[in-house]
């Protein structure tokens, strides 16, 4: 994710990605995305790029132009809850989730789609509270995901304030392996979630 313009974006990007993949055991294919607020934004310097940029290697999308466009893909709109405006970014929530259960048979993905849009809201909207998660997704299903465990009975043991920032450390960092599997590199997901970049490599290679 790219959120303010930079020329030497596509050094960086292209610098993370084959670094990656020189150190990386894993021999499976690759592709990226590039996630830009809007076209403004994408600003950085290309010309040493353009056969990359112009395979199916790497895709750029603009979220302001999604709107614009008929889609079915329940990540997808998660994704746009990046730029859905505060006041409707908790019901834009729920109706993903609503759809996701009931087009998704399998519980697990559902689960893992919860779970990221949880952490897009926790890191979009900070002063959102338990109360409010708990509301908008359903109790019984939010006692079934991680960040129940991690928020709620943490917060219990160690105090409500503690349980809150701590789980929503563990709520960016269990983001991370579904943020890697759209394409985003180490060093976007770092600039997205507030992290230092090595404490996403490390939460990486332990979810792979």
């Amino acid at each position: 994710m790219q959120f303010q313009p930079d020329k030497k974006f596509y050094s960086r990007l292209f610098t993370e990605i084959f670094n990656y993949l020189d150190k990386t055991e894993l021999t499976n294919n690759w592709r990226g995305v590039v996630i830009f607020p809007n076209r403004s934004v994408d600003t950085g310097d290309t010309e040493r790029y353009t056969e990359l940029l112009n395979s199916q290697r790497v895709t750029r999308v603009y979220l302001d132009e999604l709107s614009s466009i008929e889609t079915s893909s329940i990540g997808m709109e998660a994704v746009k809850l990046i730029i859905e405006p505060e006041s409707t970014a908790t019901t834009k929530a729920v109706e993903i989730v609503n759809i996701a259960r009931q087009q998704i048979p399998d519980v697990t993905t559902i689960r893992e789609i919860i779970q990221l849009i949880e952490t897009i809201l926790i890191y979009k909207l900070p002063r959102l509270s338990q109360e409010e998660i708990g509301k908008m997704f359903g109790l019984n299903e939010l006692k079934q995901t991680r960040f129940y465990q991690d928020v709620f009975a943490e917060g219990r043991q160690e105090g409500k304030q503690e349980g809150i920032q701590e789980g929503r450390q563990e709520g960016k960092l269990e983001a991370i392996p579904q943020l890697l599997g759209l394409g985003l590199s180490i060093e976007q997901i770092a600039q997205a979630l507030g992290l230092d970049e090595q404490v996403v490599r490390q939460a990486a290679q332990s979810k792979s």
